[in-house]
């Protein structure tokens, strides 16, 4: 008897006519279980929710576990692997000379606050548009696991070391210097890291997400504060997070007052819902205070600490043509003789 064959259902695309397949990226060569490729499956899910075209993110990172990350996501975007901790230049270059380009730069806590914290600085200062994320796991899980400058002090090593020097926390000294979307969270909560990204996204200025992510082979173990079970049982979240994008109507309610709405630039809502009644992601001083406090009482904050949608970005301080710089004529980009001779004697 004849069959009627059935057909296979049409993928389902995204508002830009994309899979979810054209947001993955390589095989991943990372250990099993590693929370660097739980970070790398909550980008493709923000990018494709959020139908960004891969062609316009351009990925740098600098060296180590968490900059291997972006050939596992976005395979048609562009990358560049940059020299240790130098991250940050590449990327301001690139955003300078193209700013159609959304840079999503992916960097480690040794790569970041080690031997890149220099250049760290100048970008959280500069407020360049761009989303930094730092996959912090307290560890060089490429050089056998020593501890690095984000490991908490007391934290132990599989081998017994005791560190015996204070962390330094990457989100207090990014709100301190100029950042304008500043948070945290855990590879492993699935839901607030996704919606902070999509909010990342939308944000014009510089986003620093600081990710703790378990170093499975080196420090998830008992004593260590970056292992998932640590992570569990001292996560404090500030707020339960939502974001609705501005091509999107969605209606979400809360209890009246229990809600902080931040508009972004391209009209998307930063929902915050308050788990701490008083907490104002606004208030730059309060995020810095609470970000201390939580040292002092052993616990992990998550959530996003402070968002400013008012400061200029980089480029509007330095008032360049949106055109990328490439594609400008000789006569644009090379001042003629009389130009010079203004410059000249403004300089006499």
């Amino acid at each position: 008897m004849a069959t009627t064959p059935t057909s296979t259902p049409a993928p389902k695309t995204n508002r830009i006519g994309l899979t979810v397949l054209d947001y993955r990226g390589g095989k991943t060569t990372l250990c099993a279980g590693c929370g660097h490729n739980a970070i790398s499956e909550r980008i493709i899910d923000a990018m494709y929710e959020m139908g960004v075209p891969p062609e316009r993110v351009i990925k740098p990172s600098g060296i180590g576990c968490s900059s291997k990350s972006p050939a596992y996501f976005m395979s048609r975007s562009h990358s560049f692997n940059a020299v240790h901790g130098r991250m940050p230049s590449i990327a301001t270059g690139a955003v300078l000379a193209n700013q159609k380009l959304i840079a999503l730069g992916v960097s480690g806590d040794g790569d970041t606050a080690s031997i890149g914290v220099g250049q760290f600085v100048h970008l959280m200062r500069r407020n360049l548009p761009i989303i930094y994320i730092i996959e912090d796991n307290g560890v060089y899980g490429l050089t056998k696991g020593q501890f690095s400058a984000t490991a908490d002090l007391g934290s132990k090593l599989k081998t017994g070391v005791i560190n015996d020097l204070p962390p330094i926390d990457t989100c207090a000294m990014a709100i301190t210097l100029g950042a304008t979307f500043v948070g945290r969270s855990f590879s492993g909560d699935k839901r607030q890291l996704h919606a902070m990204l999509k909010a990342a996204i939308a944000h014009k200025g510089t986003v620093m997400i600081d990710v703790v992510s378990p170093c499975v082979t080196f420090n998830d173990h008992e004593g260590s504060t970056k292992s998932y079970k640590y992570m569990k049982d001292h996560e404090e979240p500030i707020q339960d997070i939502n974001f609705i994008p501005a091509f999107e109507e969605i209606s979400v309610e809360y209890d009246p007052g229990a809600t902080v709405q931040v508009t972004m630039h391209d009209g998307s809502r930063l929902q915050l819902h308050k788990l701490e009644e008083d907490y104002d992601p606004t208030d730059r001083i309060r995020a810095i205070s609470r970000l201390h406090e939580a040292h002092e009482n052993n616990e992990v904050l998550t959530g996003v600490f402070y968002v400013n949608t008012k400061a200029p970005s980089f480029i509007d301080m330095l008032d360049m043509t949106p055109e990328p710089l490439a594609t400008l004529p000789e006569s644009v980009v090379r001042p003629g003789r009389e130009v010079l001779e203004q410059v000249m004697e403004g300089l006499r």
